[in-house]
């Protein structure tokens, strides 16, 4: 499994991203899929996950309202849309798939995620 993202950059506070996270292999559909971030000295923290069929979603508090997960299995894809962005949502953002197929749940620990991607640079300048 490989998990490619991509859409990051720098954006001035109070604008928008959208990220993308591209899946190889023919079992995401299978999968709850998360989004993660981690700045600078900081540790790795949940943001959103969205689960295989995509009716299920959970968001971290400080990104409610703000960020949205989506999924689009025909494509093995997964987005995460971000609105409102803040100098402190700067850090690289990480997509991961949950260890276990067709099983959500609201955890936000990173070790129940066994398969990541490189990450992607979010920088929201003040």
């Amino acid at each position: 499994v490989q998990l490619v993202e991509s859409g990051g950059g720098l954006v001035q506070a109070g604008g928008s991203l959208r990220l993308s996270c591209a899946a190889s292999g023919r079992t995401f559909s299978s999968y709850t899929m998360g989004w993660f971030r981690q700045a600078p000295g900081k540790e790795r923290d949940f943001v959103a996950a969205i689960s295989w069929s995509g009716g299920n979603t959970y968001y971290t508090d400080s990104v409610k309202g703000r960020f949205t997960i989506s999924r689009d299995n025909a494509k093995n894809t997964v987005y995460l849309q971000m609105n409102s962005l803040k100098p402190e949502d700067t850090a690289v953002y990480y997509c991961a798939r949950y260890r276990a197929s067709y099983v959500y749940t609201q955890t936000t620990a990173r070790e129940e995620y066994n398969y990541w991607g490189q990450g992607t640079q979010v920088t929201v300048s003040s």
